[in-house]
């Protein structure tokens, strides 16, 4: 039996980009003269899918956020994928937040694609979950890309990527 075209549908983090960008933001931050004598600091902790920001104040941790967005967005990290946390009093007036870096597709994203893809009512397009990615299949190589097209314009709370295509 010849097996179906199909595509994998991911979300991932680069995590390299990710560090490339916190270490422009920390350069950044070094160099603002608002920032001056500032005890406000930005950490990347790869293993954890983290980054922590720590400033003095609120208005402070906005700056900060927005540093860091800023730098995510210009090295082509979906902004998409991360989750900001509630600020923190730590003491001393200053504040913590942190942002977590969502890899995979969650369960809650999964139900939402193959309910999104299910109304769309293709012609026997079938996704299955697969660990943290869905696998998209169809006798049809043009109902797959339609479909690719309906979930571009989708939003589920995390961006997708496409790949693994096999025909």
């Amino acid at each position: 039996m010849a097996s179906q075209p199909s595509f994998d549908i991911t979300s991932k983090v680069d995590l390299q980009e990710v560090d490339n960008a916190i270490n422009q933001a920390k350069k950044e931050l070094a160099q603002r003269f608002d920032f001056k004598g500032s005890r406000s600091t930005i950490e990347l902790k790869a293993k954890e899918n983290l980054i922590e920001l720590v400033a003095d104040d609120n208005f402070k941790m906005d700056a900060v956020w927005e540093i860091v967005q800023t730098r995510l967005h210009r090295r082509g990290v979906p902004t998409k994928n991360l989750k900001l946390g509630d600020l923190e009093p730590i003491g001393g007036g200053m504040v913590k937040r942190t942002v977590e870096l969502k890899q995979g597709v969650s369960s809650d994203a999964a139900r939402d694609i193959i309910k999104f893809v299910k109304d769309q009512k293709l012609k026997k397009v079938q996704v299955t979950i697969q660990g943290d990615h869905l696998r998209v299949t169809s006798g049809s190589k043009d109902e797959l890309q339609h479909a690719i097209r309906l979930l571009r314009g989708g939003d589920f709370g995390i961006e997708l990527q496409f790949g693994n295509f096999r025909e």
